[in-house]
């Protein structure tokens, strides 16, 4: 019996790739369904986008332009073809000592109306921090000022200011105090330093809330570590508890100080700038050269202003509250 011709497979060549295996195959097919889907998903993400574009450039890149553009004429709100006074606005505005002693009032809000809620929040919020029962009712009760119409804070507070019938003077009185008393809206030196311990009362709950929430992720027990280790009260704020919730503290801290900048509502419900501008900042200066004086030009100058004295500010919190994040993250 002959034996039957049985040959071998030849071996596959470098230029033969053989058969694909499943998996690949499943790869392959994956990866081309991708590819075929991404142009898809990118015309549907430009189109989920698209409205949140318009919006940001009818309300933000639009005017910003506009903006830019009367800085550099003299326009008072009518003529339709405005004067062109290049670099005369700023000139004024360097020069004005009215907008020297508004950036002054701007500084002082800017230093008390940040430094005072982060003490007395961060304090609030340490006070509270291991309280469990009616958490929720204090919360609510501290941040509720800050929600309030700052036009409805600014009447009520107004009337505690009352010079005849105000509160406050009512509970000097009945203390002794008549000596304290006096018309604190109505005194120069006393106008800004009233509205800005309203403001004050009005952070003081969104700051104890942001801190009361961040210290709740804090790891106590490197808190106790460091108690059993003879640490004060102060070093473990310091040293354990703080670097737990920096981010969340300068957040915090930027949201505050960019609201001493932008300042307007509450002075302006209160006293209007005054007495005799004792209590004006960048804000309110803008707002009566725009609006009550038909300087446009010379007002929109005056806030963007209020914006470039802003926003570098920003920056450097935002990266200083990243690279702490990071370093967290990464320890």
């Amino acid at each position: 019996m002959s034996r039957p011709d049985v040959r071998e497979p030849a071996a596959p060549t470098p230029s033969d790739p053989g058969p694909a295996a499943p998996g690949r195959r499943r790869t392959t097919a994956r990866a081309g369904i991708s590819a075929a889907t991404r142009r898809e998903q990118a015309r549907l993400g430009a189109l989920l986008v698209a409205p949140a574009v318009v919006v940001m450039a009818v309300f933000l890149v639009f005017p910003m332009l506009n903006a830019i553009y009367y800085v550099f004429v003299d326009f008072d709100g009518l003529d339709p073809n405005p004067p062109w006074v290049g670099l005369a606005n700023f000139a004024e505005m360097f020069g004005d000592p009215d907008v020297w002693a508004a950036f002054g009032n701007n500084l002082v809000w800017i230093v008390g109306g940040t430094v005072a809620p982060l003490v007395l929040g961060l304090g609030l919020a340490l006070l509270l921090w291991g309280v469990r029962r009616g958490s929720a009712v204090y919360r609510v009760a501290f941040f509720l000022p800050y929600v309030l119409p700052p036009v409805a804070v600014g009447v009520v507070w107004g009337w505690i200011y009352a010079p005849t019938r105000g509160w406050l003077n009512g509970v000097l009185e009945a203390v002794g105090l008549d000596g304290l008393t006096r018309g604190w809206l109505g005194d120069p030196s006393t106008a800004l330093y009233a509205v800005l311990a309203t403001a004050v009362w009005t952070a003081v709950g969104f700051v104890f809330v942001i801190i009361l929430s961040a210290l709740r992720n804090v790891d106590v027990d490197q808190v106790d570590a460091a108690l059993l280790d003879g640490a004060n009260w102060w070093q473990r704020l310091r040293y354990v508890v703080l670097p737990q919730i920096m981010p969340v503290f300068l957040m915090v801290a930027a949201i505050t100080l960019i609201g001493g900048f932008a300042v307007f509502d509450l002075i302006f419900v209160m006293t209007g700038g005054g007495p005799a501008g004792a209590s004006d900042v960048l804000g309110t200066l803008a707002y009566s050269n725009a609006f009550q004086l038909s300087r446009i030009s010379y007002g929109t100058t005056l806030a963007l202003a209020i914006t470039v004295l802003a926003v570098p500010f920003a920056i450097w919190l935002d990266r200083l509250q990243s690279r702490l994040a990071r370093e967290r993250i990464g320890a």
